[in-house]
C-alpha cells in the first residue's frame, strides 16, 4: 500500500512554518490554519535568518514565507532552505503583494515551490498549503500564472537543454501543459488520460530531468523555450 502524504486525506497533519516579520500578519494566518484539523502550525519567524533555523530544527512540511523581511529576505531565505539536502522535503509557498511582483519569478528560480497572494481568500489559502504538501501542483490561480508568464518570459533568451532529448513526445507534450499551470487532472483532461497516467508522466518527467517539484519544472519548461508566455491563449 502507499503511504499516504500530508495534505491527502488519511495523511499525516500538515505541519507549516509561518515567515512574517508583522505579527499581526502572523497571527491572521495562524487563526486560519489552526481552526483545520489537518494543518498544524509549528513555529513562526520575524525574519529570513530565523526562518532558516527554524526550518532546520522543525522540518515542516510548508514554509510559508513573506519576501520583505529584515536581515535575511524570503528568496535568499528560500534558497538556503531549498539549497539544504536535509530538507528536500520542506517546501516553500512564497508570500507576496501585487506591488512586489517583480521578486515572484525570482523566488520561483530560488526554489519556491508556488507563491500566495497575501490578501487571498481563507479557502484558497488552505486549498494552496494542502496542493502543495502533495507535491501535486504549482500553486497558480488565473492571475497569478499570468505573472509567472511574464516574468518567466522575459526573464532570459531561451536556452534550450540537452537534458530535454530524454523526454518522449508525449513526455514533452505534458512537460508543457505542466509549464501552463495545469494541474494532473486539467492535463489528464486535456490528452483524455486517465489522472493516474498524467501523474506518471509528471513524476518520470521530474525523474528524467532531476528537477525537485512542479514549480521548477515550470521554470525549466520556460528557459529552454518548450513554451513560450501566452502558449495556450
Amino acid at each position: 500500500m502507499t503511504a499516504t502524504r500530508p495534505g491527502e486525506p488519511g495523511g499525516t497533519r500538515v505541519r507549516v512554518l509561518l515567515a512574517d516579520d508583522q505579527r499581526l500578519v502572523r497571527a491572521g494566518f495562524r487563526s486560519i490554519l489552526e481552526d483545520e484539523e489537518d494543518i498544524e502550525v509549528v513555529g513562526e519567524a520575524s525574519t529570513g535568518v530565523e526562518a532558516v533555523r527554524l526550518a532546520g530544527e522543525l522540518r515542516p512540511d510548508i514554509v510559508l514565507m513573506d519576501i520583505r523581511m529584515p536581515e535575511q529576505d524570503g528568496l535568499a531565505a528560500t534558497g538556503l532552505i531549498v539549497g539544504d539536502p536535509a530538507l528536500a522535503r520542506v517546501r516553500v509557498v512564497i508570500l507576496t503583494t501585487f506591488d512586489v511582483d517583480d521578486y515572484v519569478y525570482g523566488a520561483l528560480r530560488a526554489g519556491a515551490s508556488g507563491f500566495l497572494v497575501k490578501d487571498t481568500e481563507p479557502m484558497e489559502l488552505l486549498h494552496g498549503i494542502r496542493v502543495c504538501a502533495r507535491g501535486d501542483a504549482l500553486i497558480a490561480p488565473s492571475a497569478t500564472r499570468r505573472l509567472i508568464q511574464e516574468f518567466a518570459g522575459r526573464a532570459r533568451q531561451p536556452d534550450p537543454s540537452p537534458r530535454l532529448n530524454a523526454l518522449t513526445e508525449r513526455e514533452r507534450e505534458v512537460m508543457g501543459l505542466v509549464g501552463a499551470g495545469l494541474t494532473n487532472d486539467e492535463i489528464a483532461r486535456r490528452l483524455v488520460l486517465s489522472p493516474a497516467t498524467a501523474k506518471t508522466h509528471v513524476s518520470r518527467i521530474m525523474t528524467k530531468l532531476n528537477v525537485r517539484d512542479r514549480a521548477q519544472l515550470v521554470i525549466l519548461a520556460y528557459e529552454t523555450g518548450m513554451i513560450t508566455p501566452g502558449w495556450m491563449s
